[in-house]
């Protein structure tokens, strides 16, 4: 047996048909969900007994610590825990993963999960993934396999990512999970949601907090429509999470934030001196006018160490995404 840290050589482990989940949370939940009823062997655990009672009530195995979930030697295991649990959690896989088990996650920040589990020293079984869906309600009772249909996933590599585990991790999310697959380095991952994600969930924020403290909250909510509703519903999710999502990922955050104030404030003088605004309106046209069409099919080489990470994660900064997994290969578009 190996040991924690270092799994079997690339090539010796199965494909992806057994999958444990840790965490059963919204996110989690819907994985563990989505692959029970697609027929996959699925094993889970959350920290809470209540999760665990919810999560065997509607039909899934669930065992009562990490160290039965590993034991099971799943070939794919997905932290679904809180940001602020991974590294702990990270720490307790550690010590008990065998085999040629395979680690992801579904983190909505890659770095500072990356940090956490390279501090574990789960690096040689680490593929990073997030999947690009969710709602502003928590817990398993909130959880949906319809949640994931269709949803778009990134999927992160670096140096030290095994080609067999990182196609391990893209047969199941292009396949049970019925997902659509960005690779990206993990930089590029956590600047891209801190624009989409991350930073919307701030303003979504601010948005309700400037209502709670105006004079006229209270008719301002009777009069509020679809626009308010709209604009706010991400601020709605527990802040506890918001805020941990926001500060793992904080560099990207600030950056971003700071061209919103810029531009915010120059809204503002335009308003209060009767200036033109038609460029604050129409900057994001491009956005507006985008078709997120795709290039030709390019079939990337996993043999090829000197460059398929290179190859694959330019390919998802362009927007390209994963259109076939063959054995030694994959192909983007």
């Amino acid at each position: 047996m190996s040991a924690a840290g270092a799994p079997p050589e690339p090539g010796t482990s199965r494909s992806a048909v057994r999958v444990g989940v840790v965490g059963l949370g919204l996110v989690g939940g819907s994985v563990a969900r989505i692959l029970h009823d697609r027929g996959v062997e699925v094993t889970g655990y959350d920290a809470t007994a209540t999760t665990r009672a919810a999560a065997r009530a509607a039909g899934l195995r669930v065992v009562g610590d990490v160290a039965e979930v590993c034991a099971d030697e799943p070939d794919v295991l997905v932290l679904a825990v809180p940001l602020r649990a991974m590294r702990a959690v990270a720490a307790d896989v550690a010590r008990h993963v065998r085999g040629a088990t395979v680690v992801t996650d579904v983190g909505s920040v890659k770095g500072a999960v990356r940090d956490a589990v390279r501090s574990a020293g789960l690096d040689a079984r680490y593929v990073g993934a997030h999947p690009m869906a969710g709602t502003e309600h928590s817990g398993f009772e909130a959880s949906d396999p319809a949640m994931l249909a269709g949803a778009r996933w990134a999927v992160t590599v670096d140096a030290t990512t095994r080609p067999d585990a990182f196609t391990s991790v893209l047969r199941l999310v292009t396949g049970p999970l019925g997902g659509t697959v960005h690779v990206l380095t993990d930089d590029v991952h956590d600047e891209s949601t801190a624009l989409v994600s991350h930073v919307p969930h701030v303003l979504a924020t601010e948005l309700l907090g400037v209502v709670a403290d105006a004079p006229v909250r209270d008719v301002a909510l009777g009069l509020a429509a679809g626009s308010f509703r709209d604009a706010t519903r991400v601020g709605r999710t527990d802040p506890r999470r918001t805020e941990a999502m926001v500060t793992d990922n904080a560099a990207w955050v600030a950056s971003a934030l700071r061209v919103v104030v810029r531009d915010l404030e120059q809204l503002v003088r335009a308003l209060e001196t009767n200036a033109p605004v038609g460029e604050f309106f129409d900057r994001p046209d491009p956005v507006r006018a985008a078709t997120g069409g795709t290039g030709e099919p390019v079939r990337v080489d996993l043999d090829d160490a000197g460059t398929w990470r290179e190859t694959l994660t330019a390919a998802g900064a362009r927007g390209a995404v994963v259109v076939d997994v063959e054995d030694r290969a994959v192909v983007v578009a």
